[in-house]
């Protein structure tokens, strides 16, 4: 499964053209300043058939028209949302390894010289 990390600012600069039905996107569409253009990025994804998971500040859908799968976590302040936002990811990330039958516990190419004491 292939992945990469964008800032919402990139998606027009080469990722857009990956986009299709069996290509999910996790947006980051929690409350802060940039939120506006999050949503109008998703919006631009939905219209390419992507399906679309996005994280949301609990009790707020900024995705009107209900395109994305909303997972909410708790509301916090801009600066600490990421220690927030990255626990449902890594839990996807994690299910999706064990899922694939991935051995979560023996990463492959792991570097030597973390594995050796």
């Amino acid at each position: 499964m292939h992945a990469e990390g964008y800032a919402a600012g990139e998606l027009k600069h080469g990722p857009i053209a990956l986009l299709e039905p069996n290509v999910p996107v996790i947006a980051i569409a929690t409350r802060s300043a940039t939120l506006p253009k999050m949503v109008s990025n998703v919006q631009e994804v939905h219209s390419r058939d992507a399906p679309v998971i996005a994280l949301v500040t609990e009790g707020e859908d900024p995705f009107d028209a209900g395109f994305a799968t909303p997972v909410p976590v708790p509301g916090c302040s801009e600066v600490l949302s990421p220690l927030i936002n990255v626990v449902p990811l890594q839990l996807f990330a994690y299910h999706v390894a064990v899922q694939r039958g991935c051995d979560v516990d023996q990463p492959r190419n792991l570097a030597k010289s973390v594995t050796v004491e």
